[in-house]
């Protein structure tokens, strides 16, 4: 059961990592995904143009 708010994250979104290996890293939602075992998977696309890959249940949309 996944506690966190992720079900209006969409492609476009400004977001921040709070877990994992990226955390404390922003930038924009790219490539939002739901994998065969149901989970979240999203592209974060940094201001850098530096791209890497988290899961959903990682990020919460930055609302500055």
């Amino acid at each position: 059961m996944n506690n966190n708010p992720i079900v209006d994250l969409k492609n476009g979104d400004q977001c921040k990592v709070i877990g994992g290996t990226h955390k404390g890293k922003s930038g924009i939602v790219r490539d939002l995904r739901t994998s065969k075992t149901g989970h979240i998977t999203i592209t974060v696309e940094q201001e850098n143009s530096v791209k890497f890959k988290t899961l959903g249940k990682n990020v919460v949309i930055d609302q500055a």
